[in-house]
């Protein structure tokens, strides 16, 4: 004879996504069972057990202090790019009331080496003779396939390019301090740097980085380009 038994069926419980969906659908269940709250108890990082309340008090202290560090770091972050855009400002005034292209290059270095921390300024400008790179300390520059592959960003797309770079790319922009250079800013003059390349070298390894910003390099291309063409 056989025999069947009916075998107990065990209800399936519910997975930690369902009980999360629950518990945000049904905001009062806490509150409506206000002893439940009390019994339910939370491990501990030190490995004692706190309370569910002390635990969300916790949580909650946590995350308003990560909002208070946040809210600093962005205020920091605004008062120095004050101080940008007004040592912007002030070079720009100088810079307008230049009467010659020695004039001109004069003051750009002195505001970037005073007011910006550059240790070195290297111009590379299109056209110029002898006589105006040694008036203006500045070199010629020739933008043939050699050069555009060897400074890509600037060259052919336009960019600035920030950051550390190849020896053979500081040689080219520096050359004999191209040693003492750990990471530059390359400014395109012009669409391509066809009004040349402006390069301001730091000793410092994190001065320049390839994630930082290029709004005010480009803003201060834009600008000795249009100074530039009015000099030359």
């Amino acid at each position: 004879m056989t025999t069947t038994a009916n075998a107990e069926t065990r209800p399936n419980e519910p997975d930690a996504e369902q009980v999360s969906s629950f518990l945000k659908q049904h905001p009062r269940f806490f509150s409506d069972r206000p002893g439940l709250l009390a019994e339910l108890q939370l491990s501990h990082s030190s490995g004692s057990a706190v309370s569910l309340i002390e635990r969300q008090v916790q949580v909650l202290r946590k995350h308003n202090q990560d909002l208070k560090n946040k809210l600093m770091e962005l205020v920091d972050i605004a008062r120095d790019n004050d101080r940008l855009n007004e040592r912007m400002h002030q070079m720009t005034l100088d810079l307008l009331q230049a009467g010659s292209l020695i004039e001109l290059l004069d003051t750009l270095e002195n505001h970037l080496r005073n007011e910006f921390s550059a240790d070195t300024i290297t111009l590379h400008l299109p056209g110029l003779d002898e006589v105006l790179q040694r008036e203006t300390g500045a070199s010629n520059l020739v933008i043939d396939d050699a050069l555009r592959a060897l400074f890509p960003a600037p060259l052919t797309e336009g960019k600035p390019l920030c950051g550390r770079i190849r020896q053979e790319q500081l040689e080219f922009l520096f050359h004999d301090q191209a040693a003492a250079i750990e990471s530059v800013a390359v400014i395109p003059l012009g669409n391509c740097a066809e009004a040349g390349l402006l390069s301001i070298g730091s000793r410092e390894v994190n001065r320049f980085s390839s994630s930082m910003g290029t709004l005010f390099l480009s803003h201060l291309g834009a600008l000795l380009t249009r100074l530039l063409n009015m000099h030359r």
